[in-house]
């Protein structure tokens, strides 16, 4: 519930309660978001530092090795979460547009969520095993939201 505070009115303060708008799966959508902009920014650091910030301001015309160690898996990592969040993002406004926020809906987003990130951590640091394990957390939040959808 919030309170929405209006006008006054005759020295008469009013105020309107009712449901917020922003549900826990529309958190979850923004902090997804703010998650895949850190993906964004670590990643172009990391390949800076790789590949100095010179080629970085160019035109990057010309060919480059494959990113090494820590900037290759951070990149990947991102990369991965692009290909997810859309499918994820799509769901949940659906979800919220159809008015079918439930439980379930709330633990798909914490799935996708905290399996993304802890993926990310799993990638950067090269646990293969967890970050395999991690991605299918997250994969089955998006799951769950197509059948919460579907139900």
């Amino acid at each position: 519930m919030y309170m929405r505070v209006c006008a006054k009115s005759r020295g008469v303060l009013r105020t309107f309660v009712g449901t917020s708008p922003m549900t826990p799966e529309l958190r979850y959508l923004v902090y997804s978001t703010i998650l895949g902009l850190l993906h964004l920014i670590a990643a172009s650091h990391f390949i800076s530092y790789q590949y100095g910030y010179r080629w970085t301001a160019s035109n990057r015309d010309e060919e480059k090795p494959s990113l090494k160690g820590i900037v290759g898996r951070v990149d990947r990592a991102g990369i991965n979460f692009l290909e997810t969040f859309p499918f994820f993002a799509a769901l949940v406004i659906a979800a919220h547009l159809v008015n079918r926020d439930s439980s379930l809906t709330l633990w798909a987003v914490r799935f996708y969520f905290w399996g993304r990130l802890i993926y990310a951590v799993a990638y950067g640091a090269g646990f293969q095993i967890l970050r395999y394990a991690i991605w299918n957390v997250a994969t089955g939040g998006i799951i769950l939201l197509i059948i919460a959808l579907l139900r």
